[in-house]
C-alpha cells in the first residue's frame, strides 16, 4: 500500500502562480439531524483564496469555491441543502469512499485462502464499500491550524464483518487547507485481521461553476499511457490497454467532449467516461502531478497530485436530471466529473494489479493535493 509523507507537488502543464490570503479557524455549525436522531454538523474552513464546507456525514465536501480569472469565487463542486437529500438519493456527491473504492466483481475476493461475501448494490457487484459504506457514516471531526494552515481530522472504525469486509479498520482522514489554498487529503488506516483497503474521495467538479453546464468544454490531461477495459458490468478485464490512437488518450490534454461520443465499446459500456487510468508514474513515496483540469471560459484550473497508481475518471454519464442542487439547479448527464485517485478496480481479484491487502502492524497512508489557479 502507499507509504511515506506528501511533498510538493511536480511542474506539468497549464501551471500557475500560488495564491496567499489569511485563512481562519474552522467554524461548527448545525447542518440538519439523521432520522435517528444523529446530528450532522457542518464545517466551514478557508485559506489561501480557497473555501471549503465538509460535512461530518460521509466526510462530504458540500462546496468548494475558487476565485476565476476575475477574483470571482464559485462554488465548483456539485452537493445539496439538505441532509436528507444526500440520505435519500446521493451519487456519492463529495463523499469519503471506503472500505473499497470503486467496484469489486460480484463482492468476492478470497483472502489467504478465506472466500468474503461483501454487500452488494451496484447490479452484481459491490461499489464504494457496499450498501453501508463510508459515506453513509458519521465521522467525528477534529478541527486544527498547524502554522499558516487550517484543517479536520475525521475519524471513524469500521468493525469485523462490516460489509462482509474482514478487520476492524481504524480510519483517520485529514483535510488540510494549505496558505496557497490547496486542498490536502491525507489517509491512514490500520487493521486488526488482514483485509482490503482502498479509500478515495468522490467530488463532482465543474469549474464554471456548479450548476453553470456540461463539462465537454473543460480541457483535461492525464499523465497515463493505459487504462483498465472493463466488461459490460464495468469490472476490470485484468488487462491494462493502451490509450494511443483511442479516446482514451488524454496525455496531451484535450477537450473532454472531443472524443466522448466516439462510439468505442468501451465508452458504450460506460455511456461516456468511466475508467480507472493507469498513471505513468505508479506508486509513489510523494505526491506527484498526474492530472490537470482547465475550463476555458472561467480560466480556473485544477491540478492533482497523488502518491496513487490509478485515477477514475468519470464523465458524470448517469446524472440524469432528477437531482437539484445547492444552487437551485438541475444537474444533467455530463454537468460535473470526477477525478477519483485510487488503487485499480476489482484489484482483489487481479494478482497482477497493485496490491490493496491490509494486514496488521501495517499502515496504509495514501495523499492527494489539488492544488487551483486561475
Amino acid at each position: 500500500m502507499p507509504k511515506g509523507p506528501a511533498g510538493s507537488t511536480a511542474a506539468g502543464p497549464f501551471d500557475f502562480p500560488p495564491q496567499r490570503h489569511g485563512g481562519r479557524n474552522p467554524v461548527k455549525e448545525l447542518f440538519g439531524t439523521l432520522a435517528d436522531g444523529t446530528k450532522v454538523h457542518r464545517w466551514s474552513l478557508e485559506n489561501g483564496g480557497t473555501r471549503l464546507k465538509v460535512l461530518s456525514y460521509g466526510g462530504i465536501v458540500q462546496s468548494l469555491e475558487v476565485p476565476d480569472r476575475d477574483g470571482r469565487q464559485a462554488n465548483v463542486c456539485l452537493g445539496f441543502d439538505r441532509v436528507e437529500e444526500y440520505v435519500d438519493s446521493s451519487p456519492y456527491f463529495g463523499a469519503l469512499i471506503g472500505r473499497y473504492g470503486n467496484r469489486i466483481a460480484e463482492g468476492r475476493f478470497t483472502l489467504d485462502g478465506k472466500s468474503h461475501q461483501l454487500s452488494v448494490n451496484d447490479g452484481v457487484n459491490s461499489l464504494h464499500g457496499g450498501t453501508q459504506g463510508f459515506d453513509k457514516r458519521v465521522w467525528d471531526v477534529e478541527p486544527f491550524t498547524k502554522g499558516s494552515d487550517v484543517g479536520l481530522h475525521l475519524h471513524c472504525t469500521s468493525v469485523d464483518g462490516e460489509m462482509g469486509y474482514p478487520g476492524t479498520l481504524k480510519v483517520k482522514v485529514t483535510y488540510t487547507l494549505t496558505r496557497h489554498g490547496e486542498w490536502r487529503i491525507d489517509y491512514e488506516a490500520t487493521t486488526d485481521k488482514a483485509t482490503v483497503v482502498n479509500l478515495t474521495n468522490h467530488v463532482y467538479w465543474n469549474l464554471g461553476g456548479e450548476g453553470t453546464g456540461t463539462i465537454e468544454d473543460h480541457e483535461l490531461h492525464i499523465a497515463a499511457s493505459h487504462y483498465t477495459p472493463t466488461d459490460s458490468g464495468l469490472i476490470p478485464t485484468g488487462e491494462p490497454a493502451k490509450v494511443a490512437g483511442t479516446p482514451f488518450d488524454f496525455r496531451k490534454g484535450k477537450q473532454i467532449g472531443r472524443d466522448i461520443r466516439a462510439g468505442h465499446e468501451q465508452q458504450v459500456f460506460a455511456k461516456g467516461y468511466d475508467h480507472n487510468w493507469v498513471l505513468d508514474k505508479g506508486i509513489t513515496a510523494e505526491p506527484e502531478h498526474v492530472a490537470t483540469l482547465r475550463d476555458p471560459s472561467s480560466g480556473r484550473t485544477l491540478k492533482i497530485s497523488t502518491v496513487e497508481p490509478g485515477l477514475q475518471f468519470y464523465s458524470g454519464n448517469f446524472l440524469d436530471g432528477t437531482l437539484t442542487g445547492t444552487g437551485g439547479h438541475t444537474y444533467r448527464q455530463g454537468d460535473a466529473l470526477c477525478l477519483e485517485t485510487q488503487h485499480f478496480p476489482d484489484a482483489p481479484n487481479h494478482p497482477s494489479f497493485p496490491s490493496t491487502v491490509l494486514r496488521p502492524g501495517q499502515t496504509y497512508r495514501s495523499t492527494t493535493i489539488h492544488s487551483f489557479g486561475a
